[in-house]
C-alpha cells in the first residue's frame, strides 16, 4: 500500500480554485468547486487534487498553525471552461513525480509523506515543486479507515 513509485504526468486540465487559510478549508473550496461545476454542465473526468505549496513538513505546520497556507484544489475537467472571479479553468504541470498511496484519515498522512521525502532522497533527487494530493474516494461514503489519497512529489 505504502511502495513508492515514480511516475510521469502529462499536464491536466482543471478547474481550480486558490485561497489562504487552513488546510481544514479545503471541503469547503472543492463543495465550491462541483457545485460550480454541476451548475454550469462541466465535465469532471477525474478524482479532485489539492495542490499543497508549502513542501516541507514544517512549512506545513507552520502554515498551519498561522492559518497562513496557500491552499488550491481543484478537479480535472474534459474542456476548457468559463470561470469566475473564484474559479478558473488552467493546466496543472506534468513531469516526474514520486508517488505513494495514503490509506487512511487525511490528518494522519505525515507517515506516507516522511517515507515519500526519504526514498525522494535515496533517489539522489529533491522534490522540485508543489505536492499534489488526489483524493480517490468520498469520505463522506466510506470509513475513514479507507480513505485513499494518492500523494505525487515533483521530482528533479
Amino acid at each position: 500500500m505504502d511502495e513508492v513509485t515514480t511516475v510521469k504526468l502529462k499536464p491536466q486540465l482543471v478547474l481550480g480554485t486558490k485561497a489562504t487559510g487552513s488546510y481544514k478549508e479545503i471541503p469547503q473550496l472543492l463543495g465550491k468547486l462541483f457545485e460550480y461545476s454541476q451548475q454550469n454542465q462541466i465535465k469532471c473526468t477525474g478524482a479532485p487534487v489539492f495542490v499543497c505549496h508549502e513542501i516541507t513538513i514544517e512549512a506545513v505546520c507552520e502554515a498551519e498553525k498561522n492559518k497562513s497556507a496557500e491552499l488550491e484544489v481543484c478537479i480535472p475537467i474534459e474542456k476548457k471552461a468559463k470561470g469566475n472571479q473564484e474559479l478558473a479553468s488552467y493546466k496543472l504541470a506534468g513531469g516526474e513525480y514520486a508517488k505513494i498511496l495514503h490509506k487512511g484519515p487525511y490528518d494522519e498522512c505525515g507517515p506516507a509523506y516522511q517515507k515519500l521525502y526519504s526514498q525522494i532522497a535515496i533517489m539522489g533527487k529533491k522534490v522540485s515543486g508543489p505536492v499534489r494530493e488526489v483524493y480517490l474516494n468520498d469520505p463522506r461514503k466510506v470509513a475513514k479507515e479507507e480513505i485513499l489519497t494518492e500523494i505525487y512529489a515533483p521530482i528533479g
